[in-house]
């Protein structure tokens, strides 16, 4: 098969890009491919998600992989046994649980997984007519048009410090992490000062274990990981303003609360160390030494702790996510990157007119939001914006269910020939 649209990966932002693409009548089924290497869609999210005990997204209601804005709120209207607990304040933000259920859904709604190809990308090289897509298990695809919708979520940030080949010392983000403690009462380091150390934290107490969180700085609370005014014009006027892309990414980086908790994970943070649940450390590591089965971590003030095991939640790197194969797309085609080393794109997110980025690969224009779920979003509507309608004819039928629950107005229109532009 060779796509007309093929998307490189099967996260949060590949999927809305494939919902796009299919709800608003943009592409056929059988003309996308969403390729990645998970066993299945969404395979990064859930495991990341799952790992940290989370209970409730961070992100409001809104923000979903559907197309419509109150397709969730629908969707628990109509499958959640209690609405109130699906959705907790302030902005109803909601359950993980609720929210996997929903994507789930649109996934089967639109048939997704059997346009989900399970294979890597290791190279694209973009040419006149189209781009030709080397598969690591598959061989050689060709695809009109390129997305690159690749995260961060394989490039876990490793302190310095910590040894890399110790079975106790183990990123809870690296792909394929399964050492979580199964034994009673371990003591465990866990280290990272954002929410997702402070929800690991929080979960191992709930099971019995003796966390020690180690922070190297206090809690930096806020209720999003970027002020929400970002979503909004107001503030992307001076941004958009700024055409030296060195000033873009100072904006960026002042813009995200990198490192920070919500006020109720906070609270819940709080009882735990009120109850000495968790112990607390705002120390600097200088070094983990072994003795047996005892792990030894010596602060920068001279003093030693031991734990059984040490887990970093120490999120994921900043750099350039691709690897080998995005700085091989950028050197085959000479595309402009930025001095920190990612794409400078057009206002409709292409790198080169047959290749459009969505996620970090797209910040320095979509702005601080552009890695979340309301960054998938806005590179939704920018992606839809400049794709013009398929060149077939098509009858809509009186009712257009659509995504994950929703209903599509009542409608009879055919939809004229086009030609999709470049």
């Amino acid at each position: 098969m060779n796509p007309e649209w093929l998307i490189v990966g099967g996260g949060i932002h590949g999927v809305h890009l494939a919902a796009r693409l299919l709800v608003e009548g943009k592409v056929l089924p059988e003309q996308l491919m969403i390729v990645d290497p998970g066993e299945r869609l969404l395979d990064r999210w859930r495991s990341c998600t799952s790992v940290t005990g989370m209970r409730f997204l961070r992100s409001p209601a809104v923000h979903h992989l559907d197309v419509h804005h109150a397709s969730l709120q629908h969707f628990a209207g109509n499958n959640w046994n209690s609405r109130r607990s699906g959705f907790a304040e302030p902005y109803g933000r909601p359950a993980l649980s609720l929210f996997n259920q929903h994507s789930d859904q649109l996934i089967r709604s639109l048939g997704l997984d059997a346009l989900h190809r399970r294979d890597r990308v290791i190279l694209t090289k973009p040419h006149r007519s189209g781009v030709q897509v080397k598969l690591a298990r598959g061989g050689w695809v060709e695809a009109q048009n390129v997305i690159l919708a690749i995260g961060t979520s394989e490039q876990p940030s490793w302190p310095d410090w910590a040894p890399r080949s110790h079975s106790r010392v183990q990123h809870i983000f690296e792909p394929g992490f399964q050492d979580w403690p199964t034994g009673q009462g371990e003591r465990v380091a866990v280290v990272g000062g954002g929410i997702s150390a402070v929800q690991v934290a929080l979960r191992l107490a709930s099971e019995g274990h003796q966390p020690r969180l180690v922070t190297r700085h206090g809690f930096r609370i806020h209720q999003f990981d970027s002020d929400p005014v970002w979503l909004g014009p107001r503030v992307r006027i001076d941004f958009d303003r700024h055409r030296q892309t060195s000033r873009r990414r100072e904006i960026i980086t002042e813009a995200r609360h990198r490192g920070s908790i919500p006020p109720d994970v906070s609270l819940a943070l709080r009882r735990a160390l009120k109850e000495e649940k968790i112990i607390w450390d705002q120390q600097i590591v200088e070094e983990v030494f072994s003795s047996d089965e005892i792990l030894g971590i010596q602060f920068q003030d001279g003093r030693v702790v031991e734990a059984d095991r040490i887990l970093l939640a120490t999120g994921f790197s900043p750099v350039r996510p691709g690897g080998k194969m995005v700085k091989e797309l950028a050197d085959y085609a000479g595309l402009p990157c930025a001095e920190c080393g990612f794409p400078v794109v057009d206002a409709s997110l292409r790198w080169h007119k047959r290749v459009r980025v969505s996620g970090p690969l797209a910040e320095l224009e979509v702005g601080p939001v552009s890695r979340n779920i309301a960054g998938a979003r806005l590179a939704g509507d920018r992606l839809i914006s400049t794709v013009k309608d398929r060149s077939w004819k098509k009858s809509i039928s009186n009712v257009i269910r659509g995504g994950a629950g929703i209903l599509r107005p009542r409608t009879k229109t055919t939809i004229t020939p086009t030609v999709l532009s470049d």
